[in-house]
C-alpha cells in the first residue's frame, strides 16, 4: 500500500513537472514571434526617426526628407470621430444591460450581436460604411472613416463597460436606493462613479485597437499626401501610410513606414500604460 501511494506520489510530481515545462515552451514560442516584431519595428525604425517627421508632409516618389505628420493628424481625427460616436452609445447600452434590463430577452439579444460584432472582420465595418456612405455620397471622407473605427469600437466599450458596472457591488446600489435616490440618480452618481476607471481602461483598449486599423480606412478615407482641410474629404492615416509605403520601391518610402510603424506602437503603448495606471489607481 505504502509503495503504491510512493509511485503515485512520483507519477504526479514527473507529470507536474512535465506540464511546467511544457508550459514554459509554449510560452516561449508565444514570445519570440513578438519580441522578434517589435525588435524589428525599433531597429529598422527608431534610428530613421527625426522629430520633424511629426509635423512634415510624406515626399513623393524618389524624393528623399519628409515625414507623416498628415497621416498623424489623420488618425488622431479618425479615432477621435470613433471615440466620440461609440463611447456615448456603448456606455448608454452597457447601462441597459445592467441597470434596466437584467436577464430580459432584449438584454441576452443585444449582449449576444455585440460578442458577435466584436469577433466580425474589420474590412466588414468599411465595406458597410462604403456601401451606405460612401457609394451614396460617391465621396471618401474623414467621416467615414470616424463612423467605420466607431462601429470597431463599439462591442469592445458595451462588454467592457457592462463587465465594469456588473463588478460594482450591490450594496452599493441598495444604499443609494434605501437613502431614496431612484434608479436613475443611482446610475449617475453611485454607479458610473464607482465603474469609471474600469469604464475608461475598455475606452482605452477600444482607441488602441481604432488607431492600428487598415482595412476600413482604406474603404472609406482612403488617403492623400496633403493636410486635411475637411471633414468630408479623403484624409491619411498611419496605418494606410505604412501599407502604400512599404509595398514601393523608394527606400526612403520604406524606412518612413518602419519609422511611422515605430511611432504607432508607441502611441499604442502609451494608450495602455495609461489605461493601465488609471485602472491601478481605482483599486
Amino acid at each position: 500500500m505504502g509503495m503504491d501511494l510512493t509511485r503515485k506520489l512520483r507519477w504526479r510530481s514527473v507529470f507536474s513537472r512535465l506540464m511546467d515545462g511544457l508550459v514554459w515552451l509554449l510560452t516561449l514560442c508565444a514570445i519570440i514571434p513578438l519580441a522578434s516584431v517589435l525588435y524589428m519595428v525599433i531597429y529598422r525604425g527608431a534610428g530613421n526617426f527625426r522629430l520633424s517627421m511629426l509635423w512634415q508632409l510624406p515626399p513623393a516618389a524618389g524624393v528623399d526628407g519628409g515625414g507623416f505628420g498628415n497621416a498623424l493628424v489623420g488618425t488622431l481625427i479618425l479615432v477621435s470621430i470613433g471615440a466620440l460616436v461609440s463611447v456615448p452609445f456603448g456606455i448608454l447600452t452597457a447601462i441597459f444591460l445592467t441597470e434596466y434590463s437584467v436577464g430580459s430577452k432584449s438584454a441576452r439579444v443585444i449582449r449576444f450581436a455585440a460578442k458577435i460584432l466584436s469577433g466580425v472582420p474589420s474590412i466588414l465595418a468599411g465595406v458597410f460604411i462604403f456601401g451606405i456612405m460612401v457609394a451614396t455620397t460617391r465621396q471618401f471622407s474623414v467621416m467615414a472613416g470616424g463612423l467605420a473605427l466607431g462601429i470597431l469600437m463599439l462591442p469592445i466599450i458595451i462588454l467592457a463597460t457592462e463587465e465594469a458596472l456588473l463588478r460594482v457591488p450591490g450594496f452599493l446600489r441598495e444604499a443609494s436606493l434605501a437613502l431614496g435616490a431612484n434608479r436613475t440618480q443611482t446610475v449617475l452618481h453611485v454607479t458610473l462613479p464607482a465603474a469609471g476607471a474600469t469604464i475608461i481602461t475598455g475606452v482605452m483598449l477600444a482607441v488602441a485597437r481604432a488607431a492600428g486599423e487598415t482595412a476600413p480606412i482604406i474603404f472609406t478615407a482612403l488617403f492623400t499626401s496633403y493636410w486635411i482641410t475637411s471633414l468630408h474629404e479623403p484624409t491619411a492615416s498611419m496605418a494606410v501610410l505604412i501599407y502604400n509605403f512599404a509595398t514601393v520601391p523608394y527606400d526612403n518610402m520604406v524606412n518612413m513606414a518602419w519609422t511611422a510603424s515605430f511611432v504607432l506602437i508607441i502611441i499604442v503603448l502609451v494608450t495602455n500604460i495609461v489605461s493601465h495606471v488609471v485602472a491601478n489607481r481605482s483599486k
